[in-house]
């Protein structure tokens, strides 16, 4: 149970913060703009000594959740799913801003609720390199699709298609330069894990580089298991009773870009992976689909990558059989 008293909800839109909060026995609302100057409005009126509780609002959040911070008072910031259930567990009815507010108050004087803290410099920029990078390769991909269209019509236009494969060519430039300054940056901040992680038969420098920033540093993960699931990677059942018999499949929550790089590299593992290659063709064995097989190879390479950077110790091929003579 939270104990503290103060609380504030505040529910995050683009242009404005719809706050909640209780400085007697009924609960208060006011609405101060999305700015700097709504930012310490906000701390005048509720001071510095309460707890903040917010949404993770795609990045309209961060400009207030810094400005507290900054300014001493404590946040914390919620996955948007889990207020919801909350929500839903106490049947609350309707929605508004001014709803929300209170709800994400109420939350806050219930729930014990885990500390925010700003992500250190180095780390915002690699990931708003990753994403300018993510988001160039989509418009890569967009221009070739439309390339390749227009050369298998009839009648081309010269200009249209010059154009296009300018276009291509810049923008396959800037890819490299986006992922050239990302890899830099990450194996600068990273610079003991990232050798040890491109020992791993399967995983290079920029597979290395991805993991190691979504998963910023193995910092704050106990075991592999919450890597797994925090990659989207552990499987869903979903049965109940006699009538209810779902087919079992991964969760594909949390990241989708280093899940599907990790996909990638399974099929590599596979060849120069000892320990992948013999759990894939166990399974394989078992009349186990293809696909699956490749899926218990993405969680080996986590479990691998986990112990590996944890231990300091790079791969070793025949670790177990040391390990068993060792015993």
């Amino acid at each position: 149970m939270q104990t503290t008293s103060r609380v504030v909800g505040v529910d995050v839109s683009k242009a404005t913060l719809a706050v909640c909060h209780q400085p007697g026995s009924s609960p208060q609302h006011l609405e101060v703009r999305n700015t700097p100057a709504g930012f310490r409005e906000l701390v005048r009126r509720c001071g510095t000594g309460s707890l903040y509780v917010l949404e993770a609002t795609d990045t309209y959040y961060l400009g207030v959740a810094y400005h507290l911070v900054a300014a001493g008072a404590e946040v914390a910031v919620l996955n948007p799913v889990v207020v919801r259930r909350f929500i839903q567990m106490h049947l609350g009815k309707g929605k508004s801003d001014r709803k929300d507010a209170q709800w994400l108050l109420r939350f806050g004087q219930q729930q014990a609720t885990p500390r925010w803290q700003p992500e250190e410099q180095a780390l915002v920029e690699c990931r708003q390199l990753q994403q300018a990078a993510e988001l160039l390769i989509r418009q890569q991909t967009m221009i070739r699709n439309a390339l390749e269209a227009l050369l298998h019509q009839p009648l081309v236009c010269a200009e249209v298609r010059r154009q296009l494969q300018r276009t291509l060519r810049r923008l396959e430039q800037q890819v490299q330069h986006l992922e050239a300054a990302l890899l830099a940056r990450v194996e600068q901040r990273y610079a003991a894990e990232v050798p040890l992680l491109c020992s791993i038969p399967g995983i290079g420098r920029k597979t290395a580089a991805l993991l190691l920033l979504f998963a910023r540093g193995f910092a704050g993960l106990d075991n592999y298991r919450q890597l797994i699931a925090k990659a989207g990677l552990c499987p869903h059942e979903y049965t109940s009773g006699t009538s209810v018999r779902g087919q079992t499949r991964i969760t594909k929550t949390g990241g989708n870009l280093i899940r599907s790089k990790r996909y990638l590299c399974s099929w590599s593992a596979c060849r120069a992976n000892a320990a992948c290659k013999a759990l894939y063709e166990r399974l394989v064995a078992k009349g186990k689909h293809k696909k699956l097989a490749l899926i218990a190879v993405c969680n080996k390479l986590l479990k691998q990558a986990f112990a590996i950077v944890r231990s300091g110790v790079a791969y070793q091929p025949n670790f177990a059989q040391k390990t068993v003579h060792m015993t």
